[in-house]
């Protein structure tokens, strides 16, 4: 009798969450294709950090590929979790911006460059504020400016999550991909319950905070687009199939209306239960994008 051993899943699976941000962007080019620009080696980091008694990092957590994805020119933009929170500085901000705009550049001269954003962040860098701040202002005006010619795909795949005005610049991207470990929202859980309370938010509810940010109720209630298992070869292709679709037809964040109507129909006198919650607008989200 012939016997074959079967192999789970799991055990050929590379993890996607596992990589460094570095290594997260260069799994996701067609192979031989990829360039960093402005990397390491050419020690732009932070002025602001040392001055505040911390590490400053060559690449100041921001790590920018440019290369070819499915035979497509495309620009991959990381931040890396495990420096600052991914946080977001003026360095950092700047090499974003840059190279969103050099993608438009190229886009216009009939070259579309799409740019895929691998958010691990919470949001601003608190030791560069209101740099920060002005930051992501110029990321969302310089997405903004790229969608009409490319397509702008947002990663959030790993625990840090994707918070701040960083989900900001995730919510006008033209696709989002997003892993069930992974988390999507405007103020995380620890902001939430420090300004309102725990009565409002219990952060030490892993349950709960999964059931509100996390990637599956993202995707379920139309707030992101695809669901993938941690699979640094499945998000891979999952890039290549976004940047092959291009722009959207419309983009999420103009379907003001739709919006405007499930908030308005929400009933915030009693705590809302988050699985109703995604039905009821799954039901109605009538291929929002």
């Amino acid at each position: 009798m012939n016997t074959r051993t079967l192999i789970p899943d799991f055990v050929n699976r590379k993890s996607f969450i596992e990589l460094d941000a570095r290594a997260r962007a260069q799994s996701l080019f067609d192979e031989g294709t990829w360039k960093e620009l402005v990397g390491p080696f050419d020690r732009i980091e932070s002025p602001w950090l040392a001055k505040q008694g911390i590490a400053p990092q060559f690449d100041d957590g921001c790590i920018v590929i440019k290369g070819k994805i499915g035979g497509s020119p495309a620009v991959a933009i990381a931040f890396e979790g495990a420096f600052q929170g991914g946080s977001v500085g003026e360095v950092s901000g700047a090499k974003m911006t840059a190279a969103l705009d050099l993608a438009t550049k190229d886009s216009e001269t009939g070259k579309p460059t799409a740019a895929v954003l691998l958010l691990q962040t919470g949001g601003v860098r608190l030791q560069e504020a209101n740099l920060g701040l002005a930051a992501v202002a110029e990321i969302i005006s310089s997405a903004l400016a790229l969608r009409q010619h490319a397509p702008v795909i947002t990663i959030v795949a790993g625990t840090v999550g994707c918070f701040g005005g960083m989900s900001l610049v995730a919510g006008v991207s033209s696709y989002t991909v997003m892993t069930r470990e992974a988390r999507l929202g405007l103020n995380g859980p620890e902001v939430i319950e420090q300004e309102s309370g725990i009565d409002e938010f219990d952060s030490s509810d892993r349950a709960l905070i999964w059931a509100i940010h996390g990637g599956e109720q993202r995707v379920g209630m139309g707030l992101a687009d695809s669901l993938l298992e941690d699979d640094a070869g499945k998000i891979a292709a999952a890039v290549r199939d976004c940047v092959h679709q291009g722009v959207p037809e419309k983009h999420r964040i103009e379907q003001v209306e739709l919006y405007r109507a499930r908030i308005a129909a929400l009933d915030t006198s009693r705590q809302i239960d988050p699985a109703k919650l995604r039905q009821q607008w799954a039901s109605t989200s009538g291929g929002v994008r």
